[in-house]
């Protein structure tokens, strides 16, 4: 079984993104899984571009994007992504749509396949916080979970697609008083059991 990881670039004058750097720490093999990893450019459109084009050539069995969430104090798992394009805040290219559908032809959102419950009981039985999150947001990290969902709906792919937001990495609260973070290590950690959640005949709850 293949699973596809993404994550992004650092955006909004971040030197690190700390779902990025989760990512490059993730082993090739998780269990009996392959671990696929994909950098994605926190660019409206160009990201979805580019998870699209690995898709058609590597055909992952699941999609598991990562992004970072700064101001939230837990792991967040995703449930659902809406079909618009909102930020006040541009992309990393210079992007700032206000009001604006991803497909005019899409649905206005597509829930998770990912087994979200079962991995924030997961997450939360090693000790670290998580929780079910009813919004990714308006900006690239819902472009690009509502674009996944999207194709993965439109081509009946048999694929399960979801996204999970995790807080800063200590580092980036230096000094940011009051914000809180989550050390790396606990965050690949979390990446780690959300793949194992995946794994044919894994019924832990």
């Amino acid at each position: 079984m293949k699973v596809l990881i993404t994550a992004f670039e650092p955006f909004g004058g971040e030197k690190v993104n700390p779902a990025l750097e989760a990512m490059k720490l993730l082993p090739d093999r998780i269990g009996n899984l392959q671990i696929l990893k994909l950098e994605l450019p926190t660019v409206f459109d160009k990201s979805i571009e580019k998870v699209w084009q690995f898709i058609d050539n590597k055909n992952p069995d699941a999609v598991i994007c990562l992004g970072q969430a700064g101001g939230r104090a837990c792991i967040s798992i995703e449930r659902v992504a809406i079909n618009i394009d909102d930020t006040e805040v541009a992309d990393n290219e210079g992007n700032r749509p206000t009001d604006q559908p991803i497909f005019k032809d899409g649905e206005n959102a597509y829930f998770s396949n990912l087994p979200i419950k079962k991995i924030v009981n997961t997450i939360k039985q090693m000790g670290i916080p998580a929780k079910v999150s009813n919004t990714a947001g308006t900006y690239v990290c819902n472009h690009v979970m509502y674009g996944v969902l999207y194709k993965i709906h439109k081509e009946r792919l048999n694929t399960k697609a979801g996204f999970i937001h995790v807080p800063f990495i200590p580092e980036q609260v230096v000094d940011k008083p009051g914000r809180p973070s989550m050390s790396l290590e606990n965050i690949v950690k979390v990446v780690e059991a959300a793949c194992k959640a995946l794994e044919p005949g894994n019924h832990s709850t």
